[in-house]
């Protein structure tokens, strides 16, 4: 039998034709190189302003005893408003934290209160007792700036209210504080409404001949 060697063997030309060179080599692109364009379109997209600035003023664990033994949730108490005329408080329970803001949040935006703001302050004094706690909020000057602390501030600060005097008396409790604050918020009544109504004039008594 006749073996046949087979030659391997090429010229210097032909290998360096047949070879592509590395300056003509086209890089690879990454992978998942769409995905990363579209994060990154999303990352440079502008957020939209949020209508509703969002505070939590309080956390609490809360616990309940069951059959198996003790169940413990988060408490979660939020004050939602625009800066403007809009404040609202909400209280929720989840079996975490981010869940319970989640629902208080909602809970204060659907319990939205509408401040009668006369200039950066309120029309009128106004005084309210919720459960044991009470809180009294007065009108003041320009330049005076909110005079309050603890919930109180808390609540006044995401309204247009810029000139403010505050007392909380009682409870301590912040719940309680918080709806207090709301309450006395709600009173109040528009200056335009109240200065144009007239005194009720009392009968006079006939005598009796």
């Amino acid at each position: 039998m006749l073996r046949v060697k087979k030659d391997w063997s090429f010229s210097m030309a032909e290998q360096a034709n047949t070879t592509p060179r590395a300056e003509e080599r086209k890089p690879r692109s990454p992978r998942g190189g769409r995905r990363d364009d579209r994060r990154n379109r999303r990352d440079d997209a502008p957020a939209a302003p949020k209508e509703f600035e969002e505070l939590v003023i309080n956390i609490d664990r809360v616990s309940r005893v069951v059959k198996g033994g003790r169940r413990f949730r988060f408490k979660a108490l939020v004050v939602v408003g625009n800066r403007k005329d809009k404040v609202g408080v909400g209280v929720a329970k989840g079996a975490d934290v981010q869940a319970a803001v989640a629902k208080a949040t909602d809970v204060a935006k659907k319990h939205l209160v509408t401040i009668p703001l006369q200039g950066e302050t309120i029309p009128h004094d106004s005084e309210v007792k919720f459960s044991g706690a009470r809180v009294l909020i007065k009108p003041a000057s320009p330049g005076t700036g909110i005079i309050a602390g603890g919930v109180v501030r808390q609540i006044i600060g995401v309204t247009g209210v810029r000139n403010l005097l505050t007392k909380s008396l009682g409870s301590t409790n912040k719940v309680n504080i918080a709806y207090a604050t709301i309450e006395a918020l709600k009173s109040l009544v528009p200056r335009e409404q109240w200065l144009n109504v007239q005194p009720v004039k009392k009968a006079a008594k006939k005598e009796a001949k």
